[in-house]
């Protein structure tokens, strides 16, 4: 089936045109795949999916995972997650505070970072709520080839604690959550051959820098990385779906108030590629 696409930008973002048929379709997951490969993040306007839909869509492109491990709530269970600010739907907003900042989702957990992840929106804030993408597939291909070849080798360390390092002290973390830590190399070398930065606010230091040195490494990628080529901006309204690819693309929220109402639902997509 030929669907409509609309290229927001040519290293970032696309618009779907689709309704509920299309979506629930069984039949063309490959292509909303290689649209994801090709695009990095896909919009779905209007959508206005259940959870049990969104977790029928999100089946469809392949298996999921609940990396978060906390229900959500509602008939769908604890394979929806709340992303809320709201203390009696999430009891964890530290967490949630720090998706203020630029992150990949589940690379400080032992297993594959999730694939994709699936977002729907059932309210909106009155002001800010806004998510941001960014690609670091782009963000790497564009590097000169000697600062590409300065990153060869170089491995980081990411960390719950790191995470929320703005947001929380440490002692007050969950010390379960406070030991996740996993090293990764700083790019990220794709089976498909392609390269992408490994970087975000989980990432804590590089293996082997002082810590100054390499934080201020990872600053000047995360800087470069944000920049307006490479960074998508979405203004959500109710009913709104998005997909983005988790291995290749940094997120964030900007920031809105905790009584705001703002509430989104997230699925996600088990990651079938180890870090290499």
């Amino acid at each position: 089936m030929a669907l409509n696409v609309e290229i927001i930008k040519p290293d970032i973002g696309a618009i779907v045109h689709a309704g509920r048929p299309e979506i629930l379709d069984k039949g063309d997951a490959q292509e909303y795949l290689d649209l994801l490969e090709r695009h990095g993040a896909l919009i779905f306007p209007g959508l206005d999916l259940s959870d049990e839909e969104q977790l029928a869509f999100t089946d469809k492109l392949g298996s999921r995972i609940n990396f978060t491990k906390t229900v959500a709530g509602g008939s769908a269970g604890n394979d929806v997650y709340n992303i809320t600010l709201d203390k009696k739907l999430n009891a964890e907003p530290e967490y949630v505070y720090g998706t203020f900042f630029w992150h990949l989702d589940g690379v400080t957990s032992p297993n594959p970072p999730p694939k994709a992840s699936i977002l729907s929106c059932r309210h909106t804030a009155p002001k800010g709520g806004q998510t941001e993408f960014c690609s670091t597939y782009s963000a790497y291909e564009a590097l000169p080839e000697d600062e590409q070849e300065e990153l060869k080798g170089l491995r980081v360390v990411h960390s719950v604690v790191a995470a929320v390092r703005e947001v929380v002290k440490e002692e007050d973390i969950d010390p379960v959550k406070a030991a996740f830590r996993q090293e990764h190399p700083l790019v990220w070398t794709h089976k498909s051959g392609r390269k992408s930065l490994l970087i975000g606010y989980t990432a804590d230091y590089v293996v082997g820098m002082s810590k100054p040195a390499g934080r201020a490494l990872l600053a000047r990628l995360l800087e470069w990385t944000a920049q307006p080529r490479f960074t998508y901006r979405h203004q959500w309204r109710e009913g709104d779906l998005a997909v983005w690819d988790n291995t290749g693309a940094l997120h964030r929220v900007i920031p809105y108030d905790e009584a705001s109402g703002r509430l989104m639902r997230r699925t996600s997509l088990a990651g079938f590629e180890e870090v290499a």
